[in-house]
């Protein structure tokens, strides 16, 4: 009797197994680490503020020698010198402020668009690596606790955009 049930169970399984899914998994973050198109983005957005980020490092140290001569000479001025240092100074910092804040905001917009133009081409090669290779869900790497390596086509979607760069 137990014998039959076992026959029973392998029969009424082997039809579930036949249907068990292809599953991968792609590691997102090793993906765009190792994209040779990450570096031609930095350099695009390095161009692209470079005038703006330089503006505003001027303006830093111009901030600096003002504080060193404040100190250095503050002892040596009258108090309007002093007082319209002070002002300088002040107006300074608030303009590095607000430029700085319109730069970083700027660039975070910026790099968030490419960023999403370049996860649309990641998401691309995954889904013709998941087709090419039958698999029938690919997932998060994080989402899981446990794969095998040869699951993991993490690699594959990177050869897959740096061939098509």
């Amino acid at each position: 009797m137990v014998n039959r049930a076992l026959v029973t169970l392998a029969f009424l399984s082997a039809p579930m197994m036949a249907h068990a899914e292809k599953i991968a998994v792609v590691d997102m973050g090793e993906v765009f680490e190792q994209l040779p198109q990450r570096e031609q983005i930095s350099q695009s957005l390095k161009t692209e503020f470079g005038d703006r980020v330089a503006d505003v490092q001027k303006m830093q140290e111009e901030m600096r020698v003002m504080v060193e001569k404040q100190q250095r000479d503050g002892a040596l001025m009258s108090e309007s010198q002093k007082t319209d240092l002070v002002r300088k100074m002040e107006s300074l910092k608030s303009d590095f402020q607000l430029k700085g804040k319109a730069l970083d905001e700027d660039m975070r917009r910026r790099q968030g668009e490419e960023q999403n133009k370049l996860l649309v081409k990641v998401q691309e090669a995954i889904n013709t690596i998941a087709e090419k290779e039958s698999y029938d869900i690919v997932l998060q790497r994080g989402a899981v606790i446990y794969v095998k390596p040869d699951a993991d086509i993490s690699d594959k979607v990177v050869q897959a955009l740096s061939k098509g760069n």
